[in-house]
């Protein structure tokens, strides 16, 4: 007879300081972990008071709330019977560790604070929490005395050790500790851990999926083991959408795995496994002479057993069997992750809907696609019949219970929550008219086409008034200064009127509150500043600001087809163009024209500053050998240094930025991603000297070469 046992892990959309919302949700979890047969269940990494508090974990209310949360969850039903693993900030020693809080029937069993931290990219927990160094060491950690009339207990373990119920044995690893080098898992499975849980706060990145799910199967394929990882799903208040993906996974092998982008609130992932399984994995003997060298760790006793006899003697339970890894493609990840952040922040923000300002080009094209594909999820959710999506989207459209309204149609839902709007001036092009306007029907918005003409002039006119002078565009005889200048002026001005129209539409329709300004510029353009300061770039969120052109382009392919969008092909061919300066018979705006480069070099430019940590020099000679086929040595030392020029005089736009949904690893977000000097010397003299000396060298030495062949 083996050793069956069920256990359960989860995602949950918990929000940073809702500690009555992540306690419902949380209770829920425990309750359908329950209802399927678990006995273990574990929670995503700060569950009780949301990931993202930021500097309110510096706060003592979110410490003290946090225990009362933790109070309830203790004299819960829910909470009989089962062995849970959750998570929340505890100060000991007046130090403030980010810990799980292992319970069973009403009393603590351990806290267990994180050892090793995330603190680059997006993470900043150093600057709230402090590692626990002592490994293998515990302490006693004094409840506080509300806790102590629950548990009976005056104090509890607090440090680095594990649970050993009556049939097996069970450690913690918590997120980062899983990126480490020498990650706890290795040293817990050679003191025999069987099953490790591991509690996470792990944000959507695109392309990133792989490499967490590689590290989770790393974790037991050599060691063998079941291994429990929980994430956080959703908007947690903040420019980070958490992607669940809860995972079981055995002696390498994925067992269960949860989606990576849901609306939803609660998803709970359970298997059946039989333990027994871990024990043959771990019978090799090079495994078993490690292990017996090991250092132990404290064992901390759990009054029960995760199996439970009825499975076993149950002869049609049967153990979950192993599935594939799923995986989305990039394009798919643009489609979910942006969309179910967007949904996340409406219903969170208790605003009515979304306004976007619509050019006619591929970039705001996709922000209303991604709006789409929104209302798509929405829909697919209260098919479902998903109450609290129910709930939200009769909360965002004006709607009540009493009405019975349930979005059931994607372009009906979207004629009630978005708004877009086409602001042409002279300068604009019929065809980037049309296709906003076929574009609105084709999703449904409630469509707004108006000249701004009259705006732009009356401007211009006040200008000319106080100065006596009157600026004219480069095509009419004026310098650069004057062209720049006239351009700003209408894209500043689609910002203001962007504004008025996204608080007084809701009005003009006869329905309450505003709504939410959506931005479109690019995580390309943002890098190379290619966007007019305090323009319609500036909005309340951008879901596209950390994604790349060319991600844009191929996201648009998809979604023409996946969404039925035949409009999407226009945009596909079109030429990318800002339209603020006149159309001539020998001109046309181009932005790659403009901008000096193409998006795809600009994709290049950023993935080497940002991830290679490149600068001019060293970007420069990497990049003479990736683009040798293509460009003459002096020529890449052109495009490098033209790079590195805008991107330092623009620099100054992203402590502005709309905040954007995080995506991809080289946004030059200044708000905690990409931390810059925002006041550069844009010569680059030092830099660029050296870049052009070594030019003179190479070109000297493929002189020499061709003279010698």
């Amino acid at each position: 007879m083996g050793h069956l046992i069920t256990v359960a892990t989860c995602s949950l959309n918990q929000w940073a300081l809702d500690f009555k919302g992540n306690l419902a949700r949380t209770l829920e979890s425990i309750r359908i972990a329950k209802e399927r047969g678990a006995t273990l269940r574990i929670g995503p990494e700060l569950e009780i008071t949301g990931y993202g508090c930021a500097d309110h974990f510096l706060e003592g209310d979110t410490y003290l709330h946090s225990w009362e949360v933790l109070g309830q969850i203790l004299t819960s039903k829910e909470a009989e019977g089962m062995l849970l693993d959750l998570g929340m900030p505890v100060m000991h020693k007046n130090v403030k560790y980010n810990c799980r809080i292992i319970i069973q029937d009403s009393k603590i069993l351990l806290i267990r604070p994180k050892m090793f931290m995330a603190n680059d990219g997006n993470y900043r927990e150093l600057r709230w929490f402090t590692p626990w160094s002592k490994q293998r060491t515990t302490e006693e950690y004094y409840l506080p005395r509300m806790i102590q009339k629950i548990t009976g207990q005056t104090t509890v373990p607090i440090g680095d050790a594990v649970i050993a119920t009556h049939d097996t044995c069970i450690g913690v690893e918590m997120c980062e500790e899983l990126f480490t080098p020498n990650s706890p898992h290795i040293g817990l499975s050679l003191d025999g851990v069987e099953i490790i849980t591991n509690s996470s706060g792990s944000h959507h990145e695109l392309r990133k999926l792989h490499t967490r799910m590689e590290l989770i199967k790393e974790a037991t394929l050599k060691s063998g083991g079941i291994y429990l990882y929980a994430n956080q799903q959703g908007c947690d208040g903040d420019r980070l959408y958490y992607d669940g993906c809860a995972l079981i996974v055995v002696n390498g092998e994925v067992v269960a795995q949860g989606s990576q982008f849901s609306i939803g609130d609660v998803e709970v992932v359970t298997a059946t496994i039989d333990l027994e399984d871990i024990r043959s994995f771990r019978s090799a003997c090079s495994r078993g002479i490690q292990a017996a060298s090991s250092h132990s760790y404290r064992r901390i006793q759990a009054n029960m057993a995760l199996s439970d006899g009825r499975l076993e003697d149950n002869p049609a339970i049967r153990p979950t069997v192993v599935k594939p890894v799923f995986y989305h493609t990039p394009e798919e990840e643009i489609s979910l992750g942006p969309a179910c952040w967007l949904w996340d922040y409406l219903r969170r923000s208790k605003t009515s809907g979304f306004f976007l300002p619509l050019s006619g080009g591929i970039d705001s094209c996709a922000t209303a696609t991604i709006v789409a594909s929104m209302c798509r999820l929405v829909v697919r959710s209260c098919a479902k019949g998903d109450q609290q999506t129910i709930a939200d989207a009769r909360h965002v459209t004006g709607e009540t219970a009493e009405t019975g309204y349930i979005p059931t149609d994607p372009q009906e839902f979207a004629s009630r929550i978005f708004h877009t709007c086409y602001m042409g001036t002279k300068n604009s092009s019929n065809d980037t008219r049309a296709r906003a306007k076929e574009l609105a029907e084709s999703i449904g918005s409630y469509h707004v086409d108006l000249n701004m003409d009259t705006v732009v002039a009356a401007l211009q006119a006040l200008f000319t008034l106080v100065t006596g002078k009157t600026p004219a565009f480069r095509a009419h005889g004026g310098s650069n200064v004057e062209n720049l200048a006239l351009q700003n002026i209408q894209a500043r001005l689609r910002m203001v009127i962007a504004y008025i129209f996204a608080q007084l539409l809701p009005w003009v329709r006869g329905r309450p509150g505003s709504l939410l300004v959506l931005g479109s510029a690019n995580v390309d353009e943002c890098l190379r500043g290619y966007f007019t300061k305090y323009d319609c770039s500036s909005a309340d969120i951008n879901p596209i600001g950390g994604i790349s052109k060319s991600d844009l382009r191929r996201f648009i392919a998809y979604a023409q087809l996946a969404f039925n969008m035949p409009i999407l092909e226009s945009f596909l061919d079109a030429t990318p163009t800002a339209e603020l300066e006149p159309i001539t018979e020998n001109y046309v705006q181009a932005d790659e024209v403009d901008m000096g480069m193409t998006y795809d070099e600009l994709t290049e430019f950023g993935r080497l500053r940002k991830v290679y940590k490149c600068g001019p020099y060293s970007m420069f000679t990497k990049l003479v050998h990736l683009w040798s086929d293509k460009l003459a040595v002096s020529e890449v030392a052109v495009k490098v240094k033209r790079f590195f020029f805008y991107y330092s005089i623009n620099r100054h736009k992203m402590t502005t930025l709309t905040p954007a949904y995080h995506a991809e690893s080289y946004s030059p977000d200044d708000n905690r991603f990409d931390l810059r000097p925002f006041l550069y010397n844009a010569s680059w003299s030092w830099q660029f000297e050296k870049i052009d000396r070594t030019v003179l060298v190479l070109e000297k030495e493929q002189e020499e070469l061709k003279k010698s062949k």
